[in-house]
């Protein structure tokens, strides 16, 4: 279910589609959210990003597009379309789009 009330169940979703750049800006969409977990798309202009944070549980990003660096406790990594990383729970974490970058996160709560 997305956040508009609208299911997305048994659709083909173009999910880099689902998200649109805006300069200057970061643009999400929450395209599932259950008790054990959420899947969120992201859309970051260049240089935007996210600053440094801890989660209490697991999250995996899947890059959909451009290119970015994702430092997870001190540690830089740089990731393009078609990569995944995965970064632990209670680790902090950041992230900076190098250009614009599209991302799906997928939160794991149990």
């Amino acid at each position: 279910m997305s956040g508009n009330g609208t299911s997305l169940f048994e659709q083909v979703l173009d999910v880099a589609g689902m998200v649109g750049y805006q300069d200057g800006a970061v643009v999400s969409r929450e395209i599932l959210k259950k008790g054990t977990g959420t899947v969120t798309v992201f859309a970051f202009d260049a240089g935007q990003g996210l600053s440094e944070h801890t989660a209490p549980f697991d999250a995996m990003v899947q890059v959909l597009d451009g290119e970015a660096e994702i430092t997870i406790a001190g540690t830089t990594h740089r990731v393009v379309a078609s990569n995944i990383i995965i970064m632990p729970a209670g680790k902090p974490h950041s992230l900076k789009a190098v250009n614009r970058f599209k991302m799906m996160l997928i939160m794991i709560r149990s």
